[in-house]
């Protein structure tokens, strides 16, 4: 037997939303946890979301009178996925939806946390099973202080959390950001005053305060860097802190939630070969459990899957870094692929997983690099990005000719002359004849209410932004069972050892079935792993 520096029950390793979920789950019923966090921060990239979560058949769309139950929500899975996803993900997908509905009354039950619905329908309306509003929720306002003496060294968003995720669709920021706080001035005043914040910081919160009132204990600067294994068993941690490693053992499991490998640059560049702009996690996620868990034997899965979106460059001076936004969905603008040409709807839900296809024949980008084109009234509707582009010198291009433009970005001239030609005639027709981004189609985002999707692209100076990869976070890891249970190549359990959240082969990859098939689901399978240790040692 190793020898033990430190025991426990449970060991967690990572402190965002499925660690948490863990934690909370195996201390509420008992059991002795630690969570391992190998940053001095709290939360990860949970605590720089928008925390949206994606939870069907809730008990809050059941008393709002929203008609919804696990198996309509497993047919809508099913049907959205992609090609093969069924024969090796289904399983899994029953597992989410069997559970994610308890986990969202259990984590309200036991701690601050309370969601409201958000009115958004799932995106694929068209698909059986889906719903016009009540899958989406986000929480409510919590005060900073309940996260007690970690209230300080929550992992600081990189947009201030003032607003509710409910209040960002309702009141438009990104657009109106003075008319917007003009109109909560009393509420944002008195969450300055008291410390209330919203989104991830909210979320994370609400789970840390339940951890910490279940006797959770949570080690800062703690990094888990391999298993301990006996018997073909993983029996805890080693852990390093202040350049010292130690012993933790784990009598009854452990679990790996330490986020994604966005941040290892080779394993990037092998699973993501190709231009990408920016990321959007905090700088640790670089496969720490990734590493573990193969050392342990198990079997990695999904590498090549990410959540990516566009996003916007903090500062110069913290790139790779970057803020994950949607701001290419304005009605000026259209995303070109590197022969100038458009290659999808840029309204589409599920952008990222256009954006990142491959070659079959060498799995190579087909599209980048990519640029959003568009004009100077691109700019002047969105002062957020005017704000980010004065930042970052250099980020955007500007041309007084759609000629210099193509010059500037090394885009065929000719051709981007025809497709902005084309689209600026698609403006005038109303009829996008490429994409029908007209049209709330499957699995478009909706347009702002009252506003067109098709603006033409006249106004100079024009603009292009590079839209290449933003990852928030890798969605590749080892490969587990519908229980959380890491998996051996062979498909045998790496007994002990258990994997959740962006760190695991998740089963909702690249692609997603709504806003918030990131957090909802990490949370989902941190508390299905906990029930797997709780219930195998009953």
């Amino acid at each position: 037997m190793a020898e033990a520096d430190e025991a426990c029950d449970v060991l967690v390793a990572g402190s965002g939303s499925a660690g948490l979920a863990a934690a909370l789950r195996t201390s509420a019923a008992g059991l002795s946890t630690i969570i391992v966090e190998r940053a001095g921060l709290i939360g990860g990239t949970t605590a720089v979301s928008g925390a949206a979560i994606w939870i069907p058949a809730n008990h809050h769309a059941a008393v709002a009178g929203l008609a919804d139950d696990r198996e309509r929500a497993l047919t809508y899975i099913r049907a959205v996925a992609p090609e093969g996803w069924r024969e090796t993900e289904d399983a899994l997908w029953r597992s989410f939806v069997d559970e994610a509905p308890n986990m969202l009354a259990f984590l309200e039950k036991e701690t601050p946390l309370r969601f409201s619905l958000i009115k958004e329908a799932d995106p694929y309306l068209e698909k059986t099973g889906a719903v016009r509003m009540g899958r989406m929720l986000s929480p409510r306002i919590l005060r900073r202080k309940l996260a007690g003496p970690y209230a300080r060294i929550l992992q600081p968003p990189s947009l201030p959390h003032v607003f509710t995720f409910q209040e960002m669709l309702e009141l438009d920021p990104f657009h109106h950001p003075v008319e917007a706080a003009f109109k909560r001035l009393p509420q944002l005043f008195w969450r300055w005053l008291t410390g209330g914040r919203g989104m991830g910081t909210a979320l994370v919160t609400g789970l840390l305060r339940g951890c910490l009132d279940h006797g959770c204990r949570v080690a800062l600067e703690t990094r888990a860097i391999a298993p301990i294994v006996e018997t073909g068993r993983v029996r805890g941690l080693v852990v390093e802190a202040e350049g010292r490693k130690r012993n933790i053992l784990a009598r009854k499991g452990v679990v790996l939630a330490t986020g994604g490998f966005e941040w290892d640059a080779e394993w990037r560049e092998k699973h993501f070969p190709g231009h990408c702009d920016f990321l959007g996690s905090p700088s640790r996620n670089d496969g720490d459990t990734h590493r573990i868990a193969v050392e342990a034997g198990a079997e990695l899965a999904h590498m090549d899957q990410a959540n990516i979106t566009g996003g916007l460059p903090l500062d110069a001076s913290r790139r790779p870094f970057g803020i994950s936004s949607f701001f290419h969905q304005e009605p000026n603008a259209i995303v070109v692929n590197r022969h100038g040409r458009r290659f999808v709807n840029e309204y589409r839900f599920n952008l990222g997983e256009v954006i990142d296809e491959r070659e079959p024949s060498t799995g190579q980008p087909a599209h980048l690099p990519a640029w959003l084109v568009s004009d100077q009234a691109f700019l002047e509707n969105l002062p957020v990005v005017r704000h980010f582009a004065a930042r970052n010198p250099g980020w955007t291009r500007k041309a007084q000719t759609i000629a210099a433009l193509a010059e500037a970005t090394r885009l065929p001239a000719d051709e981007l002359a025809r497709t902005i030609e084309r689209f600026n005639a698609s403006c005038a027709s109303g009829v996008d004849e490429q994409f029908h981004r007209e049209n709330v189609a499957s699995g478009a985002t909706k347009a702002r209410p009252g506003k067109s999707r098709l603006s033409p692209i006249q106004k100079a100076p024009f603009i292009a932004i590079p839209f290449n990869r933003t990852i928030v976070s890798t969605k590749g890891g080892p490969r587990t069972d519908a229980g959380g249970r890491v998996l051996r190549p062979a498909g045998s359990l790496v007994e002990g050892l258990y994997c959740a959240g962006a760190a695991m082969a998740n089963p909702f990859g690249t692609w997603a079935v709504g806003a918030g098939t990131t957090l909802g689901p990490n949370m989902t399978w941190g508390y299905i792993c906990a029930n797997s240790i709780i219930f195998a040692n009953d």
